[in-house]
């Protein structure tokens, strides 16, 4: 450490020598202690160093430089600043005449470096301590000595100030290293923020024409169902564009879209998206007051679009069809069709054929006739609403049996539709009917209270009942299941309640909530089609279950797919580390069985045991408790672990 020594008397001088050479004064040992306190034993050096070694120790930590007279002193904290080499600590007398006084030297030295640590040392002064703080502060970084000093009080000071200085310098190092730390983090930032924006443009855009592409139109779709008011879909398609990639080549058709693209976006409505779906179809979307002005609009659009264009200097006739569905966000109900997004586009495109049908250059509004599906749907409905009271619906019981005694445990209620117009009708096509109205409540109701009623028969058995996303939302949920069970008498733990993802996956904190009021109540909880969901592991973690359900799609996969057996062993492996029952659905061979049992599933469930059956005949089984000539299944054969890629 460099001290700087500013004093007109040469004897004062001396003193500061004998100060710095060690000697030491009765006070000195106070001192230290003192210094020790307030600065640490390393402002002291080696704690094993005491008394005049101490004092040595210190001593040597310091370069010192003389001068007579306060210029002197500015010159040479110059120098030491422009060598590298800065002073820590000033030691200046006030009065050096015949120079500049030591207030002056203070001013002088301060506006060269203000890091370094002043001390003022007279007997008396012309100034007062705040004359010279003002000139040459702040005031933390001047002190005061009295004449005469003690030998020790110099170099105590000294040390505690150079002490201080390095570690100034020491933290000032650490905050400029910081700082550039943090100005080199923010621009790793903005750099990722830059190519993550490129990269979600380049995700969200049409590298042709640099429109939304399909994604972010299905998205802007999906956005717009969910807020009120009419809305118009659109689908358009070139006309004779085939005709153009064959005569004038694939550049000029690319030419030819990217002007189309401009001409879209130059004649619809304020506030519309105009996305290129591929090819030569494109998809627009605007808010619209009628179906009117909907087709009104798709006109002038249309219209703009037949005009005569300048292709690699060729002259090409443009133009395009075009279908449309006005549609109604979901918060203020629906018109035709509903407003799930993938149904509007595929109406829309119904209409666009609709329009190609009739030639070029036309418009066409989406009619329910143009949809055979949607007839469909509307005669299923009304003859679903007859369902119950006609007497066409019943239950059928497939059991669900343990894997090691082959024991049947419980059955599995599914519904069964056998209509008049149709014939037996599968749930897959009038359940998701159903659920699209209020059917599936009236729909649900028949079929819990049918299973209770059935379930009071059996000797133990539990039934598994489905219940639809629509159902589990109700209000009251929760209560409605347990009057239903105290209506029937029977006791919770013999209902099990199957939800899929999609029932819980919509409003997660409610549905936890719900299922925790379900478990404390005692029934039993089965995530249905388990594996199927992206989010599967994140649901098990948070929601009150007692066991999965594996898909049947895994099942029929074991034999053919390594990737199918390898899920279906990880999810009962999973299952099993959470203390979860797993439920192999859709078993069908005897060889999955072996898989499945040695793979650790705890219960299956499946043709192969049974297919579903009447009342009656689930009532024989579950008396009988054990299906005959299903439990002599061999765990042991190494050929179908081989097989089914399952360990056991």
């Amino acid at each position: 450490m460099r001290i700087l020594i500013v004093d007109d008397e040469p004897a004062m001088h001396d003193s500061y020598r004998r100060s710095f050479a060690g000697t030491r004064s009765s006070g000195g040992e106070a001192l230290d202690a003192m210094a020790a306190e307030l600065f640490g034993n390393d402002a002291l050096g080696d704690e094993s160093l005491a008394g005049p070694a101490a004092n040595a120790a210190r001593a040597s930590a310091f370069a010192l430089t003389y001068c007579d007279q306060g210029l002197d002193a500015v010159a040479a904290v110059e120098r030491a600043l422009a060598e590298g080499a800065p002073f820590a600590v000033a030691f200046i007398d006030v009065r050096m005449p015949p120079g500049i006084d030591g207030r002056e030297t203070a001013r002088r030295i301060r506006a060269l470096d203000p890091e370094i640590n002043l001390v003022i040392v007279t007997g008396f002064s012309d100034f007062s301590p705040i004359e010279i703080s003002k000139v040459a502060g702040p005031a933390d970084k001047i002190f005061y000595i009295a004449k005469p000093f003690e030998v020790a009080e110099i170099l105590q000071t000294a040390t505690a100030l150079a002490q201080r200085w390095q570690n100034d310098r020491d933290l000032a190092a650490a905050r400029d290293l910081l700082a550039a730390q943090v100005l080199q983090l923010e621009e790793q930032a903005a750099e990722l923020a830059a190519n993550e924006s490129r990269a979600i443009h380049l995700a969200m855009h049409d590298s042709l024409t640099d429109a939304p592409n399909r994604l972010a139109f299905l998205r802007a779709l999906a956005a717009r169902t969910r807020s009120e008011g009419l809305f118009a879909t659109v689908m358009i398609d070139l006309d004779r564009f085939k005709l153009v990639n064959d005569t004038l080549g694939h550049l000029a058709g690319d030419a030819l879209i990217r002007e189309i693209c401009v001409i879209l976006n130059r004649s619809t409505p304020d506030g519309a998206l105009v996305a290129r779906l591929g090819g030569d179809e494109f998809g627009i979307l605007f808010d619209t007051s009628s179906e009117a002005a909907a087709v009104m609009a798709c006109e002038l659009i249309i219209a703009a679009c037949s005009v005569t264009l300048q292709v690699f200097g060729n002259s090409v006739q443009g133009g395009a069809s075009a279908g449309v569905v006005v549609t109604a966000g979901a918060r203020a109900g629906t018109v035709t069709g509903g407003s799930d997004p993938v149904d509007v586009i595929r109406r829309s495109d119904l209409a666009l054929n609709d329009a190609k049908r009739g030639g070029r250059g036309i418009v066409r509004l989406f009619d329910e006739s143009m949809d055979e599906g949607i007839r469909f749907r509307r005669r299923v409905e009304g003859g679903l609403s007859q369902a119950i009271t006609r007497g066409e619906l019943s239950l059928a019981y497939q059991p669900i049996v343990s894997r090691d005694a082959i024991e049947v445990v419980g059955f599995e209620a599914l519904v069964r539709w056998n209509t008049s117009e149709y014939g037996l009708m599968s749930p897959a096509t009038f359940i998701p009917i159903a659920e699209e109205s209020n059917l599936i409540h009236e729909l649900g109701d028949w079929v819990l209270h049918e299973a209770l009623d059935v379930l009071k028969q059996w000797p133990g058995q539990y039934v598994s009942v489905n219940f639809s996303p629509r159902q589990f939302r109700r209000h009251n949920f929760v209560g409605h299941i347990m009057k239903s069970v105290q209506r029937a008498g029977i006791a919770p733990a013999r209902l099990q309640i199957e939800i899929t993802e999609t029932a819980i996956f919509d409003d997660a904190e409610r549905a936890a909530e719900t299922l925790y009021k379900l478990r404390q109540m005692g029934f039993r909880i089965a995530l249905d089609d388990f594996g199927t969901g992206y989010s599967s592991l994140y649901n098990i973690r948070k929601f009150a279950l007692d066991c999965l359900k594996i898909d049947k799609s895994f099942i029929d996969g074991m034999g053919r797919e390594r990737e199918s057996a390898a899920i279906v062993h990880s999810i009962i492996h999973l299952g099993r580390a959470l203390g979860l029952g797993v439920i192999a659905e859709g078993v069908e061979t005897e060889a999955q069985v072996q898989a499945l049992r040695l793979a650790g599933a705890s219960h299956l469930q499946g043709y192969y045991f049974s297919r579903p059956v009447g009342a009656a005949d689930a009532l024989a089984m579950a008396q009988g408790r054990t299906l005959s000539g299903k439990d002599d299944v061999s765990t042991e054969d190494p050929a179908t672990r081989q097989t089914f890629g399952l360990r056991s």
